[in-house]
């Protein structure tokens, strides 16, 4: 059988170039003696008289999938700093603590490292939410304004899982779905995702199994 394209590295590359076209430059900051790494992408010209706006991506994919298309709109209007979390794209650690506490604080620390001074705005998705609402607690003297989308920081495990947007008896089997491992959970994932999601059955299985590949790295690490 014929192996699909590398689809994922394809459009990895082209949200790379996106970014470069809108302004920003890929930048990696060494934390904790050598411990820990975090990339973010920074303004290739940081303009003064314009607020800072940080963008913290969920979890699914590196900052450039998630945040790609709106990119091109927020640049022209804010210095934008677009970091990816600890295991996605190349920020990693070999500390053990997998907290929101800590990934804020990585990401608080590398800002500080590429020159990023006074107050900025923050907008946080899904995942990235959590990490933003710890960054305003532990950094509240520059978190200006927070912006969080998709993201359960008010989450109740226990009523919130049994009585969501699907049938889950605890946090085990809602993950079977969220972090889906074969095409057939993809698709449902994609189902229960969108108000209006496109046809799941367009995209080939073998495309899907590739960014599954790609996903399955980053939470093997995290877990």
């Amino acid at each position: 059988m014929v192996k699909c394209i590398n689809f994922t590295a394809s459009r990895d590359w082209c949200l790379s170039r996106s970014f470069g076209s809108a302004g920003l430059k890929s930048t990696t900051t060494t934390l904790h003696d050598g411990d820990t790494s975090i990339h973010c992408w920074i303004p290739k010209t940081y303009k003064p008289n314009k607020p800072n706006l940080i963008l913290v991506h969920g979890i699914g994919a590196n900052a450039k999938w998630q945040w790609d298309p709106i990119i091109s709109r927020v640049t022209p209007l804010y210095n934008v700093y677009v970091p990816d979390l600890l295991f996605y794209g190349d920020s990693y650690t070999t500390r053990m603590d997998r907290t929101e506490q800590f990934q804020a604080e990585c990401v608080m620390r590398a800002l500080e490292r590429v020159g990023l001074t006074g107050k900025f705005n923050l907008v946080g998705l899904s995942y990235g939410g959590f990490v933003g609402y710890s960054m305003a607690v532990q950094f509240p003297e520059v978190v200006e304004r927070m912006v969080i989308i998709g993201s359960g920081v008010t989450l109740d495990s226990d009523i919130d899982v049994e009585e969501g947007l699907f049938s889950a008896n605890n946090i085990k089997d809602a993950a079977n779905i969220l972090l889906a491992q074969t095409p057939e959970k993809t698709r449902e994932l994609l189902k229960i995702s969108f108000y209006k999601p496109l046809n799941p059955k367009l995209a080939p299985s073998c495309l899907i199994k590739d960014f599954i590949e790609v996903s399955l790295i980053i939470y093997s690490s995290y877990i």
